[in-house]
């Protein structure tokens, strides 16, 4: 990986509330569904661990349709849309205003402690991902998924 994360940084990005804006958490209203493929990083908390939900959270993404294309502990799954669809399955930061049937409305018990983390738009997803994968580590599932990838992680 060549990077380390400090302290701060880690928790910030795992920990760390941040309120998703309300156009990441409906689905788009205009000339149907957008068809760019693209990759998001998602987290389960230490919470989420704690409380033995990661199975729970990929099974979502896998019914979904999203391919997980790595993983270490953090998950990083492919698919149109996936970046404003994966938030709109996780549900608003705050577990009080996360609605049911979303993974946060289903499992959260405060902002503090609120399962999950994934990236809120497609660059951030990029600079995420970076930070924790080497493009060698993700699955190009075009090929079958014996190569490695040519999206640039």
């Amino acid at each position: 990986m060549g990077r380390l994360f400090g302290p701060a940084a880690l928790r910030a990005l795992l920990c760390g509330p941040r309120s998703p804006g309300p156009r990441q958490l409906v689905r788009p209203s205009s000339g149907g569904p957008s068809w760019t493929q693209e990759r998001t990083l998602v987290a389960v908390k230490p919470d989420g661990v704690q409380r033995r939900l990661i199975g729970a959270v990929i099974q979502r993404f896998e019914r979904r349709g999203f391919k997980l294309v790595g993983m270490k502990m953090l998950q990083v799954w492919e698919g149109y849309n996936v970046v404003r669809t994966s938030r709109a399955m996780i549900g608003h930061t705050d577990s009080t205003e996360a609605a049911p049937g979303t993974i946060r409305g289903d499992f959260s018990i405060h902002i503090s402690r609120n399962i999950i983390h994934a990236s809120d738009s497609v660059e951030g997803a990029q600079r995420e991902i970076q930070l924790w994968f080497q493009s060698n580590e993700l699955v190009n599932w075009a090929d079958g998924g014996h190569h490695s990838s040519s999206f640039q992680a």
